[in-house]
């Protein structure tokens, strides 16, 4: 494959503005996900359930897609992801306008399926690079949800005023986002994710046979139980859920204390760089000093941020500890990402990465409710405390497989 390195760079090129318009999307029917379930419903109660009911489709599509992208290629389910989320931003649109909750909450359905086959782009960009890369380019990918969430939530604002002027809803204006941002990205994928990284992953698997821990195909069961799997997943889940547990409570903390909205955005927003803008740094970090020491810092530095937010009433002390709270979850979700891929032959990616992020978001979606039970039996403090000791399960493992010195030795950049 002469054109290895030019076709390897072209791909996550494609990958990562693919995320980047998608994400803004993404991000700005997030911001009013919960506003338009009370709207519709007048129940204050019903707040959670859009959310809810948007990460079970991620993770039934991260499945969908995980067994699926190995016959329609990588190039296929990303862009048949996308175009789901165009439907479901349609009918969340609709549903909004013609006051239908049920409606609404399917279109809530596909975009989450198609927020989970975006998410698997970073294996794509994964598989078209040896070992010695990989971080970087699953950081690169990453890197796109820092536009997402720039952008995203700038434009629910205007896209509300348009709305409210075409005379609708302002609430149905973000959704346009969606709608416009992901056509944009499934012409994108479809026309520029050539060659299928599937493809090129398989060619290069057989032209560098030591970049991969074996040939040939396990089964998913037996996949799960290899050593390396356990311990990438286990930092993935694991890092989301830390993640997610102080995050979706923090808001109602700071409420609590009579924080205006303006102190809530500037903490959300300080979080949110913490667990994008530094992915380029992540990505080198983890090629550079290998998968299992930037796990063990990673989750050094959520417990970190979990013990300072624990105690923390300030605006200041809270942006540090949620701005700490996502770097942390940036370093074991790349370096875990790049191990999970190393431990996998070609045909053995999609259906394991999908298992893996059908985990991610049903740990996610349970991670927003059991934050809110220890809330209300504990309080902030006792919550951020558990989420402290939830962090030392990808510590403790990662500790165990960099001593253990299981590493793939990655091959000469060819």
């Amino acid at each position: 494959m002469k054109d290895y390195t030019r076709i390897a760079r072209k791909i996550t090129i494609v990958l990562f503005l693919s995320q980047s318009l998608s994400s803004a999307g993404f991000i700005a029917a997030f911001t009013v996900n919960a506003l338009v379930g009370v709207d519709l419903t007048g129940q204050p109660a019903m707040a959670g359930v859009p959310g809810a009911v948007y990460v079970l489709g991620q993770a039934f599509g991260a499945l969908v897609w995980g067994f699926s992208m190995e016959r329609i290629g990588r190039r296929g389910g990303l862009a048949l992801g996308q175009v789901l989320g165009v439907i479901g931003s349609a009918i969340a649109m609709s549903a909004v306008v013609g006051r239908s909750l049920p409606l609404f909450l399917m279109g809530l359905v596909l975009v989450g399926m198609a927020r989970s086959a975006v998410d698997l782009g970073r294996f794509a960009a994964a598989e078209v690079h040896l070992p010695s890369e990989r971080g970087r380019a699953i950081s690169h990918v990453v890197l796109g949800s820092t536009v997402g969430a720039v952008f995203g939530p700038l434009l629910v604002g205007p896209t509300g005023t348009l709305a409210q002027w075409a005379g609708f809803s302002e609430l149905a204006g973000p959704y346009s986002v969606g709608f416009i941002g992901l056509i944009l990205a499934a012409i994108l994928i479809f026309a520029g994710l050539r060659p299928d990284p599937r493809d090129v992953g398989r060619e290069l698997a057989r032209l560098y046979p030591e970049s991969v821990p074996r040939q040939g195909t396990r089964s998913l069961s037996d996949i799960v139980r290899q050593p390396g799997v356990i311990v990438a997943m286990v930092s993935v889940v694991f890092a989301q859920m830390v993640m997610m547990v102080p995050m979706s409570i923090t808001s109602v903390h700071m409420k609590a204390l009579h924080h205006p909205l303006s102190a809530l955005s500037l903490v959300i927003s300080a979080h949110t760089l913490g667990m994008y803008a530094f992915s380029i740094i992540s990505g080198r970090m983890t090629d550079r000093w290998g998968r299992g020491q930037v796990i063990i810092l990673g989750a050094v530095v959520m417990i970190v941020s979990c013990l300072m937010a624990a105690p923390s009433t300030g605006l200041v002390a809270l942006m540090v500890a949620l701005f700490l709270l996502g770097l942390g979850w940036n370093f074991a979700y790349v370096a875990g990402s790049a191990l999970l891929a190393d431990q996998l032959s070609p045909g053995e990616r999609a259906k394991t990465q999908g298992f893996n992020d059908m985990l991610l978001n049903l740990t996610s979606a349970a991670s927003q409710v059991i934050s809110g039970v220890v809330y209300a039996v504990g309080g902030y403090g006792v919550m951020a405390l558990a989420a402290a000791a939830a962090s030392l399960a990808p510590l403790t493992l990662a500790i165990w497989w960099q001593a253990a010195g299981r590493q793939i030795t990655a091959p000469p950049r060819p």
